[in-house]
């Protein structure tokens, strides 16, 4: 078991189950007021009866209210040791235990007023109290200290307890807010993929549906390119089929998707460019690939650009680089996104574009890692890719 965590358990237990705790805390008072009834006495002092016995467990009997009512449990502790030394002649404490454990409550539980009225007549109590005892300086000091620590431990467990709440407030609070904005920022990201997805599918549809108008007259005409036009159909559907199956597993309805502009979708044609921009604003780019260079299906094209701009973006807004790398490398089976800087590292490239990178990268059944760059300097951005088949260009 994990002691931290067992303690913290234990600390919890006056606020969780405070009856409990505060009978637990009496029967430990009433422990310690009990000791000269357990040790043997020596005959000449006080006799240890059964009737001071009861009257030292009236003086306890109160603190298990002590947490509901400090100030009322204070005053009935103070008016049964006030009881106690009138009416028996019984032995003495070590130290008054149950005034203490009152005080403290009183300091621990009660408003502001009460507490310090309360305490301020409770220590002033302690001058009459001494000098109707043995009037010592000596006892008189002890009682002030033991009082006043008293007093001062409760108000510490009460700024402490404040403390904690307001810290477990904050970490609730922080821990919704970032949890909100992590949805939010997914629901937008995967509404931008619908929209990139309507575009695709649109011009799929589009396609099948000129070719299968124009088949019938081909069929006429040209035999050879009616068939064409039908291959050209079954690829642009099985084409559109696989894209379906691979954004509906991540995306939801969101009435924003259809109000919010659509874009022609990039392609990796046009990384070029994008890094030609990104040089023209100061910094310095490399981009190279390596592996087969072939032809990807229309919305792999779009997710690797994507993902490419939004790590350039991070690295131009965030980092305070000189030098980005860009690496396209391409294995049988998967494209991997590599885009490393020389920056400030982690901790300054963060917020709502890494939760779209990775919403894009797992639309395709991919994954997004970032780490700091070579040596630990800079900061590294590298995404997998499955690749399947491209389509079948049709011809005219």
């Amino acid at each position: 078991m994990n002691i931290r965590g067992a303690w913290a358990r234990i600390r919890a237990l006056p606020d969780t189950r405070p009856w409990p705790a505060d009978i637990g805390g009496a029967l430990l008072v009433q422990a310690a007021v009990s000791v000269p009834w357990v040790i043997p006495r020596d005959p000449r002092l006080e006799p240890a009866t059964l009737v001071a016995y009861l009257l030292t467990t009236l003086t306890v009997l109160p603190l298990v209210w002590r947490r509901r009512t400090p100030v009322r449990v204070l005053l009935a502790v103070m008016a049964a040791q006030a009881l106690y030394a009138t009416a028996v002649d019984g032995p003495g404490q070590m130290l008054p235990y149950t005034g203490l454990v009152a005080l403290y409550s009183v300091a621990a539980h009660a408003p502001r007023p009460a507490r310090r009225i309360v305490g301020a007549l409770t220590l002033a109590s302690v001058f009459p109290a001494a000098a109707g005892n043995t009037g010592e300086a000596r006892e008189l000091v002890f009682s002030l200290m033991t009082f006043s620590a008293a007093y001062v431990v409760g108000r510490l467990t009460d700024t402490q307890r404040a403390y904690t709440r307001a810290v477990e407030d904050r970490a609730r609070q922080l821990e919704l807010t970032h949890r909100i904005e992590a949805e939010q920022a997914a629901a937008r990201e995967r509404a931008r993929i619908a929209r990139e997805m309507h575009d695709i599918l649109s011009h799929a549809v589009s396609l099948m549906i000129v070719q299968a108008e124009a088949g019938p007259v081909a069929v006429r005409t040209a035999p050879e390119r009616a068939e064409a036009a039908f291959d050209a159909i079954s690829e642009t559907g099985r084409d559109a089929m696989v894209q379906l199956r691979r954004m509906l597993g991540v995306l939801r309805e969101d009435g924003a998707a259809t109000s919010a502009p659509r874009e022609p979708q990039p392609a990796l044609a046009e990384l070029p460019d994008l890094v030609e921009r990104v040089r023209n604003s100061g910094l310095t780019v490399v981009y190279r690939t390596t592996g087969e260079v072939r032809p990807l299906p229309p919305d792999t094209e779009a997710t690797v650009f994507r993902i490419v701009q939004e790590a350039l973006t991070n690295t131009v807004k965030h980092a305070s680089a000189h030098q980005v790398s860009v690496r396209l490398a391409y294995a049988a089976d998967e494209l991997m996104i590599t885009v490393t800087d020389d920056g400030c590292g982690p901790g300054t490239t963060t917020g709502h574009g890494l939760v779209g990178l990775r919403e894009r990268a797992a639309a395709h059944g991919g994954s997004v890692s970032t780490a700091a760059g070579p040596g630990g300097r800079g900061f590294r951005v590298r995404a997998r890719i499955p690749l399947v088949t491209s389509p079948v260009e049709v011809g005219s």
